[in-house]
């Protein structure tokens, strides 16, 4: 068996904090009235904000899949390399989908780009988040999958809003039932997502799964927290029974309610059960570093730890950590927001055990996971890395006759144009990520992927110039000639050090260009179809300076951050030696009769515009 790493966490909470004096904004007043519960329910379960999918004109401004399809975006961000890896499987829980048919976790799939892949959906309250957990847990466990993500996702507040109950027969003459409004003032809108691996993160903190334990107690308590049906309607098992939609609404059928006189009972059952698992080996209080409890209210912390109390066997209190008064009630998902502000918040420490809980109260069910952190903490991971020392901007060395205007003012203004571009291209992304010891395999692999077809077409447009050069200028002809020829099979470079890495080689040949590389390319053979195309030693400038520049220092600082070897990064460390031999031949053209102050005009405009298109290029990684 496989053991199950937690490898990151993503979230998403829709629209901004709302405070309790908000609430009645966003649901609306039922009859223009406020509720006469809403205080005494905030007062049990302090929750102080929490978030909404719809606007104060109580319109939608996301789906329920939308949502989970946000988080799990946020949680591949945060792990890239999964992406690369491949994701097989995704488990998704919900409480209410946005749709009676298809299964929730298809809707989702649909919302995300990821490729086809076995689905499966976990429909329930609370536990159904902690239900996809385990699918996807068994899944790496067992070998089938390597790489799986579990998402939970909740949008109840648009089944409060006023307008669901004003149109009621039932509620004509009376109040809202204490069992709807109850859940008005408790449950708010959000969702997380995790990526589960067969490895922990190749940097950071991973959350190592040890177990899972989820039980239903259904066959001995009568259904609490529903949707579908009327305890108070014996004719009517479910709302499909009635003669018609509108009968059933009328009756209260479809709203969501819970049995406040049952549920005291969900802190007695989660208790139980973690005595049990005491008992069974599978926990030892006093190892527990972090409790995170999903308790839907306050009012439930306080019973739990009584009990735990009267069972000799208290978790202090300090140890326990929730996020419920700030982030709201979120039914499934809440365990995976949770989790996701400890992890990615800096609160844990390798080698700490994390205990969740989650009792549910839709027909009584409590999940239990043991996670252990494992890796390396943000501060740990830093201090392992070697130092790389601070390099200001500098232009590459170019010669040229001082005493000639021309040029002297051309190399002037090309100096200016590449400090410009090397101080930009610090805050690329993928290089700032880079120069911040964070850089990833999967972010060199992508690296790799995006400039490959750039590189093949270096040789072509350089030939391609070379042939609209005139005969009357034969030596510089020749010079683009040598230039093309050295550089035409640089790409074999690259794709051996993909594969070498771990890369499908298929794969890199059958890339697309990114948008960057399309606009980049798309302007140098332009530019090369024109008569005596020189300006465009104003590309060779930035692109040849890249690898006189930067090459080997990325080289080496991939190699170092990464674990490799010389041959994994050859074609940057390649490119910083062979890149100067190809920059005597660009002082040749800037040294040549030819040039005047129009030619440097170009040439100026032509390395600008290049430099603005490389950083797109950076910028676009992925981006097809």
């Amino acid at each position: 068996m496989n053991p199950v790493y937690i490898t990151s966490i993503g979230k998403f909470l829709p629209g901004p904090p709302v405070g309790n004096d908000e609430i009645e904004e966003y649901l609306g007043k039922i009859d223009g009235k406020s509720s006469r519960s809403m205080r005494r329910i905030l007062d049990q379960n302090k929750i102080r904000f929490r978030h909404y999918a719809l606007n104060k004109e109580q319109k939608s401004l996301y789906s329920n899949a939308e949502m989970a399809g946000l988080a799990i975006r946020d949680a591949l961000s945060r792990n890239t390399q999964a992406l690369h890896d491949g994701i097989d499987f995704l488990a998704v829980g919900t409480t209410q989908g946005d749709m009676l048919v298809p299964g929730f976790a298809s809707m989702v799939h649909a919302q995300t780009t990821l490729p086809v892949l076995e689905v499966a959906t976990h429909h329930g309250v609370c536990a159904s988040g902690m239900q996809a957990m385990k699918n996807a847990y068994l899944h790496v466990q067992s070998g089938e999958q390597k790489t799986a993500i579990s998402c939970a996702s909740e949008f109840p507040s648009r089944v409060f809003k006023h307008t669901r109950f004003e149109t009621q027969k039932s509620l004509s003459s009376h109040p809202v039932p204490f069992d709807t409004d109850f859940l008005r003032f408790m449950l708010s809108d959000g969702a997380g997502a995790a990526v589960l691996q067969h490895q922990p993160a190749a940097s950071g903190l991973s959350l190592r799964i040890e177990w899972i334990d989820n039980k239903s107690y259904a066959n001995l308590y009568d259904v609490c927290m529903y949707a579908g049906s009327s305890k108070g309607n014996s004719e009517y098992a479910s709302w499909l029974d009635y003669p018609s939609v509108h009968e059933a609404a009328d009756d209260g059928a479809i709203n969501l309610k819970q049995d406040i006189r049952l549920v005291n009972e969900m802190p007695k059952v989660g208790v139980k059960r973690f005595f049990e698992l005491v008992d069974e080996g599978k926990v030892d209080p006093a190892r527990i570093d972090w409790m995170v409890c999903h308790y839907s209210s306050h009012f439930f912390r306080d019973e739990i730890f009584r009990l735990l109390q009267l069972g000799g066997m208290t978790i202090p209190e300090e140890k326990w950590f929730t996020n419920l008064y700030s982030k709201g009630n979120t039914g499934a998902a809440s365990i995976y927001i949770m989790l996701e502000e400890l992890l990615n918040e800096g609160h844990l420490k390798p080698g700490e055990q994390v205990l969740c809980m989650v009792p549910e109260s839709g027909r009584f069910q409590t999940s239990y996971m043991l996670l252990t952190v494992v890796g390396k903490s943000a501060e740990e991971g830093l201090a392992a890395q070697p130092i790389f020392e601070e390099r200001p901007p500098e232009a590459p060395h170019l010669t040229y006759d001082e005493a000639d205007p021309f040029q002297a003012q051309l190399v002037r203004q090309l100096v200016q144009i590449w400090i410009d571009f090397e101080q930009k291209l610090a805050h690329v992304p993928v290089i700032h990520k880079l120069y911040n010891h964070k850089f990833t395999l999967a972010d060199y692999m992508a690296l790799m992927e995006n400039i490959r077809q750039q590189v093949i077409d270096g040789s072509q447009w350089i030939a391609r110039a070379a042939s609209y050069i005139s005969i009357e200028h034969i030596d510089l002809r020749s010079t683009f000639i040598a230039h093309a020829r050295d550089e035409h099979r640089d790409f074999q470079i690259l794709e051996r050090n993909y594969v070498a890495v771990g890369g499908e080689l298929s794969k890199i040949q059958s890339g697309e260009k990114n948008i960057g590389s399309e606009a980049l390319s798309a302007y140098l053979f332009q530019r090369a179809s024109r008569e005596n195309p020189v300006d465009l030693i104003g590309a060779m400038w930035i692109i040849e300076g890249l690898g006189c520049r930067m090459a080997r220092y990325w080289g080496e600082m991939i190699r170092d951050q990464l674990g490799l070897s010389d041959d994994e990064v050859s074609f940057l460390l390649y490119h910083s030696d062979s890149d100067e031999q190809h920059f005597e031949r660009l002082e040749a053209v800037v040294q040549h009769p030819m040039l005047t102050a129009d030619i440097a005009t170009r040439i100026v405009k032509t390395a600008k515009t290049t430099a603005r298109l490389y950083l797109l290029q950076l910028e676009e990684l992925g981006n097809i």
